[in-house]
């Protein structure tokens, strides 16, 4: 309904911890902002894999005798929206192979590019598929591995894979995490008394009061067992290019990525954007929540009075009745509500984190001025996105997203605001610590990767959990 970019997935993974199912149950929890289209959970005791994987929210998918039927002392989870694959329950990750030599479960988050080739040649080579993923490509491709060490037909498939992915496997005796060599999706290692534990975020750490460790590198894999950790190169060295766009809007604010404070990166995004954009303004207000702390950052820049102006509504749910087209403008207020007695005869200068289509900008301008706010000045803490993402994010066709074809009064114009600034990319590079490293296409259509031409085709019909 809303007019906002997708998350893509979450991972969670532990080995070597009494209740390994309930504390996967934590972690996936905590980053259930990453999907919330399906969860899964598969568990080892040493010998057996089992598993429960379902379409709905992490909280209604499993309950205690679910999670009291997944025994064992490892465990892997998953939250997805899907991005390559679409919403089926059949693509709820992990997935797993059942084999003579045992099974092995497997959670992606990332994107592959080169999906559809590497399935139309597993294909005619005589893979059978179960789903519309293309994680399921990369069990399949280390079932065809001529190794006979599982490492080294994992190594052999990794090798295949161009995209984005942050990888967890579950074998009966083994947890295993791989990163793709640009790192361009998160992976973070922690421990909790004597296990380890592998998350997309470090906010899933810190509910299970796991001291954080470090981030697994770009193209390492980590082999946890009962001798402990170990860390292993299948992959070449690459120049990174971390998604700058996670401390935009898709991590949790609590979290610590790619090294940096989330909240902190999106306040510094605020105090520049105040710089770079100042407004004529009597009141700062946020779009909650991914605006609230760049509008904080934007507050403080000004010297302009904080407060929220608009509120958040919690209970809308997964599933939503569509309004008839008559009434069908009534539906940004089941998400966001305007306090008009705050608003009212006000100059207000709204942050937001981004606009895709701009049609919810327009909405909430409409909103506002109806609420009596006197002028709305909106500003965007991060550069206009006019480029589509091949590698994990589900985000509309370049036709689609507003600012590809408009400038920024064009685009104000359209959203109703009496005036529109966007931070800079240099200004965006610059709150992220001012190094490179960063794949910021979605703003500039530099990719990292050469990206085929199937994969618009994958992208607009989405994403799987690895894709996902």
């Amino acid at each position: 309904m809303l007019d906002q970019l997708r998350e893509h997935c979450g991972v969670f993974g532990v080995f070597g911890a009494p209740e390994a199912a309930n504390l996967t149950y934590l972690g996936i929890h905590a980053l259930q902002h990453r999907g919330q289209e399906s969860a899964g959970i598969v568990a080892s005791d040493g010998t057996l894999l089992r598993d429960h994987c379902a379409a709905g929210l992490v909280a209604d998918v499993f309950d205690k005798p679910i999670l009291a039927s997944l025994k064992g002392e490892s465990a892997i989870g998953h939250v997805r929206y899907s991005t390559a694959g679409g919403s089926h329950p059949r693509n709820a990750q992990p997935l797993i192979a059942r084999g003579a030599e045992g099974s092995l479960a497997i959670a992606h988050n990332g994107n592959l590019v080169n999906a559809a080739q590497l399935r139309a040649r597993l294909e005619k080579a005589g893979s059978l598929f179960q789903t519309d993923t293309d994680t399921e490509s990369i069990l399949h491709l280390i079932a065809r591995s001529p190794n006979s060490d599982l490492l080294e037909r994992i190594g052999d498939a990794v090798r295949q894979l161009q995209g984005s992915f942050s990888l967890l496997m579950l074998t009966e005796k083994m947890l295993i995490g791989v990163r793709d060599p640009l790192g361009l999706r998160p992976l973070v290692l922690g421990r909790v008394n004597e296990s380890y534990a592998l998350a997309s975020e470090t906010c899933a750490l810190d509910l299970i009061e796991a001291e954080y460790l470090r981030e697994i590198e770009p193209g390492e894999m980590v082999v946890i067992d009962q001798h402990g950790l170990r860390s292993l190169r299948p992959l070449g060295p690459a120049r990174p290019a971390r998604c700058i766009f996670e401390l935009v809007y898709f991590a949790r604010p609590d979290s610590l990525l790619f090294g940096r404070s989330v909240y902190q990166v999106r306040k510094e995004s605020g105090r520049r954007l105040a710089k770079e954009h100042p407004a004529p303004a009597d009141l700062v207000i946020p779009v909650p929540d991914s605006g609230s702390p760049a509008a904080v950052g934007y507050a403080e820049a000004s010297g302009l009075p904080f407060d929220f102006g608009l509120i958040r509504g919690h209970y809308m749910g997964r599933t939503f009745i569509e309004p008839q087209h008559s009434i069908r403008h009534l539906g940004v207020k089941l998400k966001l509500s305007a306090v008009a007695p705050l608003l009212r005869g006000k100059r207000v200068a709204v942050v937001d984190d981004s606009i895709v289509r701009g049609t919810t900008s327009r909405k909430l301008v409409t909103m506002l001025r109806a609420a009596g706010a006197r002028e709305v000045h909106l500003r965007i803490s991060s550069p206009p996105t006019t480029w589509p993402c091949y590698l994990g994010i589900d985000t509309p066709t370049r036709e689609e997203l507003i600012a590809s074809a408009h400038g920024v009064e064009e685009i104000a114009r359209f959203v109703t605001a009496d005036s529109l600034g966007y931070l800079s990319l240099d200004g965006l590079r610059q709150a992220a610590g001012g190094e490179s490293g960063w794949c910021d296409a979605c703003f500039s259509g530099r990719y990292p990767i050469e990206i085929p031409p199937s994969s618009e085709s994958l992208r607009t019909g989405r994403e799987d959990g690895s894709e996902s």
